[in-house]
């Protein structure tokens, strides 16, 4: 049942209050009208214990409070019991038969308490019914006072419990609660400095990394509403099995918001599907690592750039996604930098590269739905890329110009007669893009215009398997054959940048179709 402001929880369909008969209410109003009459009728107490949390800093609860001691007299004079549960300075309740200090507010925490005051109404230990708020209706029909309260208010709103203050409800729930959790705890001594712990334990990717404590953890979790102990997949080279508590603990100590966690948890996903070849990725000379790009709503309403220093610092989603990534590959599959992972130069992109496609020009279509998503669903791509090359061209106002600007640069990748195993991203930036939005040119005419361009005679391709062992004898047959420069690879367009300055980007990187090629997978 709903419990919110002002309300009465009936816990049990067979919850019964003691009816007040006629003339108990009647000797009760002559009482009040002529106090030289005598009655031996008073007011009945409901049978049960109440409690009653309330807090001092509350007008509510100040209101409320000689309805608590009207009812706490007619407790005594029945054998009842009233315990006055105060969430703040005691003294509050100075005078009742039964007052607590709730200050560190384990009761407010057994039993829920999110609005003060709230009475609530035991019987054989079980709640049997509350009330939130001042609701004074209410408040006699729990109690079975007919006149509780009279002179007060009909109706005031409680006040937020201290449990609902920032934080709190994780830390309580670490305090007193089962937080679920299943990853063992580290204690840390009270004079040593966490940062420091987490690089002594090799969970750092060099960095410093946020510790992960309990309550950062559930508050993560809250990102999500899948269950801590469910697994994602067993993450390379060790294989290990990687739950998304596992995700999670891996988030905070990058520095994730909650509300990244669908986010993260689909690009550990997408990164574990069997076309994308993580460990592959992980293994190689290469340079390269995974590339992370989000598309849809989900990326604006989680603050992504995908503008403006797009692949560079200073926007916390994007950090802090991509570099979740490459801590669960580290902490969970135990990929680490000279170990496993043997990349000759390695590339600052092993931090974090993650960012979101530009999407707010309607005259391109974005690459999800390229690949037949819809434009309101929200995607993650999972791409192997290096880094970047970018592409400075001031001069050319013609989209033939620019794609063969382009062409050149773009064939240097890994070598002129470089061929197999190339694949590459083309980020336009939008003042290069707007010299195709004039011409009319769709990114399918710009990537037919580029691939034609970038047909390499079989003379200029290099010997050995960069090359020449992956053509066919009828294309070696003839030196002035053309074959394209991405002869087993893929070459993909996005719209990413900054809307200042003639520039382009490039992000290259190993692989072909069939093995360490780009992966997308809905976020749900």
């Amino acid at each position: 049942m709903f419990r919110g402001v002002g309300t009465l929880r009936l816990v049990h369909p067979a919850t019964r209050f003691p009816s007040i008969e006629f003339r108990s209410i009647m000797a009760a109003m002559m009482q009040d009208a002529a106090p030289d009459i005598e009655t031996n009728e008073r007011p009945a107490l409901a049978a049960g214990t109440f409690i009653a949390f309330v807090k001092q800093d509350c007008p509510t609860c100040v209101l409320a409070m000689p309805a608590l001691r009207e009812i706490d007299e007619l407790a005594a004079r029945s054998g009842g019991k009233l315990e006055v549960h105060v969430q703040d300075d005691v003294t509050f309740a100075k005078g009742f038969s039964h007052a607590s200090d709730d200050s560190a507010l384990a009761a407010s925490y057994r039993y829920s308490i999110d609005t003060v005051p709230t009475l609530i109404r035991l019987r054989d230990g079980q709640e049997e019914a509350r009330v939130v708020g001042w609701r004074r209706s209410e408040w006699q029909a729990i109690t079975g006072i007919p006149a509780l309260g009279d002179g007060l208010p009909e109706h005031r709103p409680g006040c937020g419990s201290k449990t609902m203050d920032p934080g709190m409800p994780v830390r309580l729930k670490v305090k007193y609660g089962n937080t679920g959790l299943a990853s063992r705890r580290i204690t840390v001594p009270a004079l040593s400095d966490p940062v420091e712990t987490c690089y002594e334990r090799g969970w750092s990717d060099g960095l410093p990394v946020v510790p992960p404590t309990e309550e950062r953890v559930l508050e993560m979790l809250d990102g999500t509403t899948r269950a801590p102990q469910e697994i994602i997949g067993r993450i390379p080279p060790n294989y290990a099995e990687c739950t998304v508590e596992k995700v999670a603990i891996n988030a905070v100590m990058a520095g994730c918001r909650p509300e990244y966690m669908p986010v993260v948890l689909t690009a550990v996903e997408a990164a574990l599907m069997p076309a994308f070849g993580l460990h592959g990725v992980l293994a190689t000379t290469n340079a390269c690592t995974p590339v992370v790009m989000v598309n849809g709503p989900i990326a604006r309403a989680i603050g992504m750039n995908a503008k403006g220093n797009v692949f560079g610092q200073g926007n916390r989603a994007n950090a802090a996604i991509g570099r979740t990534l490459q801590l669960v590959v580290r902490n969970v599959g135990g990929g680490r930098p000279g170990e496993i992972d043997r990349s000759v130069f390695g590339s600052p992109a092993k931090y974090s590269f993650c960012f979101a496609e530009d999407e707010d020009d309607p005259r391109w279509e974005s690459y999800a739905v390229s690949l037949g998503y819809s434009p309101d669903a929200s995607t993650v791509t999972i791409f192997p890329g290096d880094g970047i090359s970018q592409i400075i061209d001031h001069v050319s106002r013609r989209p033939e110009d620019l794609c063969r600007s382009y062409a050149g640069c773009i064939r240097a990748i890994y070598g002129t007669g470089h061929i197999i195993g190339v694949q590459a991203f083309l980020a336009i930036a939008r003042e290069h893009a707007i010299v195709f939005y004039d011409a009319g040119w769709s990114k399918a005419r710009v990537r037919e215009e580029l691939l034609e361009l970038l047909k390499i005679p079989v003379r200029e391709v290099a010997p050995g398997r960069a090359g020449l062992t992956g053509l066919t004898a009828e294309e070696k047959s003839d030196p002035d054959n053309l074959v394209p420069k991405f002869k087993n690879g893929t070459f993909n367009i996005i719209r990413a940048g900054g809307y200042a300055g003639k520039y382009s980007a490039i992000i290259p990187s190993i692989g072909g179709r069939g093995s360490i090629e780009p992966v997308t997978r809905e976020i749900r």
